[in-house]
């Protein structure tokens, strides 16, 4: 098993969540570790990421997440980085895709190709160096 699956299964998550969807695989890999008592398999729900995630912070879901993989528009990583944070359980884990970028977080700052490579890479490390410093 690839991708955020193996993390939740070690942790024996049985609540998870993925933020955004690119082929699916990552939340197959993940619905596939839960164990049998797990909630939900899958429960897909398109939608704006922030507004259901605000809607989960607002209708009691705080803490109840064992497990939440973010895989989402990094220019809006610090934002759901602040709503998880309310939904993980304290021990749980919170995870997040492109975190590397490439490789380009730790090259000189004009090292990427173009435009948009450059302005994700600085998202990224904007948001790498807020996690970094958060207590």
């Amino acid at each position: 098993m690839n991708g955020a699956g193996p993390l939740a299964q070690q942790m024996n998550a049985k609540k998870t969540m993925e933020v955004g969807v690119f082929t699916g695989y990552s939340l197959l890999t993940t619905a596939l570790a839960l164990p049998e008592d797990g909630k939900h398999k899958i429960k897909f729900i398109q939608s704006n990421a922030l507004t259901v995630l605000n809607d989960l912070v607002n209708s009691g879901e705080e803490e109840s997440f064992d497990f939440i993989f973010v895989d989402a528009r990094k220019n809006e990583y610090l934002k759901f980085h602040e709503l998880t944070l309310k939904l993980v359980k304290i021990g749980g884990i919170k995870a997040y895709d492109n975190t590397l970028w490439y490789g380009l977080v730790v090259q000189e700052e004009d090292e990427a190709e173009d435009e948009f490579m450059r302005s994700m890479t600085n998202f990224i490390r904007e948001f790498n160096s807020f996690v970094a410093a958060d207590p």
